[in-house]
């Protein structure tokens, strides 16, 4: 009988799973509230990166050094895992976009960062085997339309063969979380993977700031201070958390996709808060990624009850115990 009652916990786990998934894409749309305060500071972009791992890094780790230590410890064989996570994708993917975004427009990197889904979506159908359906190419073509429209793509012209190359190597290294991800979600739990990855980022990311002048800034300017926190807690911390526990129970690909929503919340942010101009191409581009979103979401009509029995069992396997 228990073992009848135990995939019903999960099913409804499993369920939630693109609701975790959107809230995540959420908490990041609305970074500008607090990126936008950082940069009028005098801070750069890359100090900006680099102060929100720092904030989401020691907040955790501190938190669960003193609550929950053994979620710390890790295995040294395993910190290739973290590495990847947090290096080479964190630290790549924000490198990247800055340096695209200095090379050509705001609008080309935020468009080219979110090519990432769709090197998912492919990494995911040959490293664990997910099926590739017309929905989800449906979905990706619908995403990308919807994300240029919406970043103003079509309006402002293309880019440099250089611009092009760093911004799809953005993307690539932002799809990677997922993959790496993964791969650390099957030993280790959801706070440990998020603790290590902000950590092993902050510390790859340190060169290319000025540590002595970016810490002076932020200490001596309550303001400043604590619109670094929000930015470390609400649009970083939050939200991997969020993504991180719901790309546990669904498929790295549709996990992905969903957060397609960021560029939507941040462009309706830019509109109704900074009173930014909203256009025809805002709303075709908003409804294009809300009805990507749906297909994604709608149930296959080719599943059944033993598909569903295998979901659970799959879902059982990769959530065990973390390593101790």
């Amino acid at each position: 009988m228990k073992e009848a009652i135990a995939p019903r916990g999960k099913e409804v786990q499993w369920k939630a799973a693109p609701a975790l998934v959107v809230a995540a894409g959420v908490c990041w749309g609305i970074i500008g509230l607090f990126s936008y305060a950082l940069k009028d500071a005098g801070l750069s972009a890359m100090q900006i990166a680099a102060l929100r791992c720092l904030a989401a890094g020691v907040t955790l780790g501190g938190v669960l050094l003193i609550r929950d230590p053994i979620r710390l410890r890790v295995r040294l064989r395993d910190l290739w895992m973290f590495m990847g996570t947090g290096v080479i994708s964190f630290a790549l993917f924000n490198v990247c976009y800055f340096l695209c975004m200095q090379q050509s427009t705001l609008a080309v990197s935020v468009t080219l960062l979110y090519t990432g889904p769709c090197f998912v979506m492919i990494l995911s159908c040959i490293l664990f085997h997910e099926r590739f359906t017309a929905g989800k190419g449906t979905a990706i073509l619908l995403s990308v339309l919807g994300c240029a429209l919406v970043t103003g793509l079509f309006s402002q012209g293309g880019c440099t063969g250089t611009a092009l190359l760093i911004g799809l190597c953005s993307g690539f290294g932002y799809a990677l979380y997922s993959i790496f991800g993964q791969v650390a979600l099957a030993k280790y739990h959801e706070l440990t993977v998020v603790t290590y990855t902000f950590l092993f980022a902050s510390l790859a990311l340190m060169p290319f700031v000025h540590l002595p002048q970016m810490l002076t800034v932020v200490l001596t300017h309550r303001a400043v201070l604590g619109n670094t926190l929000l930015l470390g807690l609400v649009s970083t911390l939050t939200p991997f958390l969020l993504y991180t526990k719901g790309l546990r129970h669904m498929e790295t690909g549709k996990a992905s996709m969903l957060t397609f929503v960021e560029p939507v919340v941040a462009t309706l942010l830019s509109c109704l808060v900074f009173r930014e101009a909203f256009h025809w191409n805002h709303a075709l581009g908003i409804a294009a990624i809300l009805a990507a979103m749906i297909i994604l979401n709608l149930p296959s009509p080719t599943k059944s009850a033993r598909c569903n029995l295998s979901v659970h069992k799959n879902v059982v396997v990769r959530t065990g115990n973390p390593v101790a």
